[in-house]
């Protein structure tokens, strides 16, 4: 993995307060998980940047060691990894990923 692709992905992830590294795009995901990672956050109403992984193969391995973590979707919040589409889906289903959006101001 190069340093280039850390360095963009770190851009990202500072510039953007809710960032999803996914397969393909939210009106196109290219598996379950990133569809399901979408629909949760669509549903909550949270704007939020996402970058295709399928486009670039440096940000596809890239993400992974940048998160210490090995599958895709991955999902920041203010520059923090929250997990991938279990852990999402885990955190709406008890309410915690609401709590977590409520104090940022991330609304569409």
């Amino acid at each position: 993995m190069t340093d280039d692709a850390q360095a963009r992905i770190a851009e990202v992830v500072k510039a953007n307060p809710v960032v999803l590294f996914m397969k393909g795009t939210p009106l196109f995901p290219q598996c379950g998980f990133s569809s399901r990672a979408t629909a949760i956050l669509q549903h909550l109403n949270v704007a939020f940047e996402s970058v295709d992984v399928l486009q670039d193969q440096g940000i596809r391995q890239g993400i992974k060691a940048y998160s210490d973590w090995p599958t895709i979707p991955q999902l920041y919040v203010n520059g923090e990894f929250i997990g991938g589409s279990d852990i999402m889906m885990e955190m709406y289903e008890s309410g915690e990923l609401a709590q977590l959006f409520e104090g940022a101001d991330v609304s569409r």
